[in-house]
């Protein structure tokens, strides 16, 4: 019971406290894919401008609850352009896929050596936002991973009722299932799909935001993190919004709880060889598409 208690149970809600964020961005991931059919590269890039826009909101007086407000706001017209000016062209194109995934690559590479000329090299961590720490039920828990918790877990609970309860939410699956037919029924389809990338930028932004005092602010954080983001859109069914949430909370509680009786160094091989046993088990991952489940 002591071990439980004081080892393994604060062990997974630190990994849930992570989780959470993961799906975040995971979110923006399987939207954009699940709808406009893009693999976006450049969505840890996103994350990592979130954070350092945070960084600079905070070092100019804002508080962190304004900056998680903000930043998401801030993102959107960011997000909107990228998809206007640049995957739009990509997404019309014959080989759509091969040419937004070099081109979202090049964005990467770009935006992390903008954000290093930027802000230099150096690792900068802001100051945790919520300080102390909870007792429950005997398990200590630092303050800010529970308000992680319970602000990752609602904002997520609302993303999953705005594609799936409201009538924007239907505009965006049915776009998703069949463009055509949507036009035809006087959707919006363009403007659809600059809004919802738009929307996933802003969520890897938020990420980024809730991620920075826990794992600090440097210009390639986007890289690590978007790998474990891609491994849960790809466990849990590229387009699933559902499968994402799942996959989240499965792998990294994997990550966890593993890294108590082996060497953390091979947490991430663990979570990678579970997503090539998917794959070579059921390929589509656990769920499908927006539109289809």
């Amino acid at each position: 019971m002591e071990y439980i208690q004081f080892v393994l149970a604060p062990q997974m809600l630190n990994g849930l406290s992570f989780g959470v964020s993961v799906i975040l961005m995971a979110l923006g991931l399987t939207i954009i894919f699940g709808l406009l059919d893009v693999i976006n590269m450049a969505h840890g890039e996103f994350y990592a401008i979130g954070a350092y826009t945070g960084f600079v909101l905070l070092g100019a007086g804002f508080s962190f609850w304004a900056v998680i407000a903000l930043v998401p706001i801030l993102m959107l017209p960011l997000g909107y352009a990228v998809q206007r000016f640049l995957v739009r062209r990509a997404f019309n194109s014959g080989d759509r896929h091969t040419l937004s995934l070099l081109l979202t690559l090049g964005l990467s590479m770009i935006v992390a050596d903008l954000l290093r000329m930027g802000f230099g090299p150096n690792t900068v961590r802001p100051e945790t936002p919520v300080k102390g720490g909870l007792e429950l039920l005997g398990i200590f828990l630092p303050a800010y991973r529970a308000t992680l918790i319970a602000l990752g877990s609602a904002i997520i609970a609302a993303v999953y009722l705005l594609v799936y309860r409201t009538s924007l939410g239907a505009m965006i699956r049915a776009a998703a299932y069949d463009r055509n037919m949507a036009a035809s029924l006087g959707v919006p389809v363009e403007r659809v799909y600059s809004a919802t990338f738009a929307f996933g930028v802003a969520l890897a932004g938020l990420s980024g935001v809730l991620l920075s005092p826990v794992f600090s602010v440097f210009p390639t954080m986007g890289h690590d993190f978007l790998v474990l983001a891609f491994t849960v859109v790809i466990v849990g069914g590229l387009g699933s919004i559902k499968g994402a949430v799942l996959a989240g909370l499965l792998l990294t509680q994997i990550q966890a709880v593993s890294s108590l009786f082996i060497s953390p160094v091979w947490s991430d091989p663990i979570v990678f060889g579970i997503m090539v046993l998917v794959l070579m088990l059921r390929p589509q991952g656990l769920f499908g598409k927006i539109g289809y489940a």
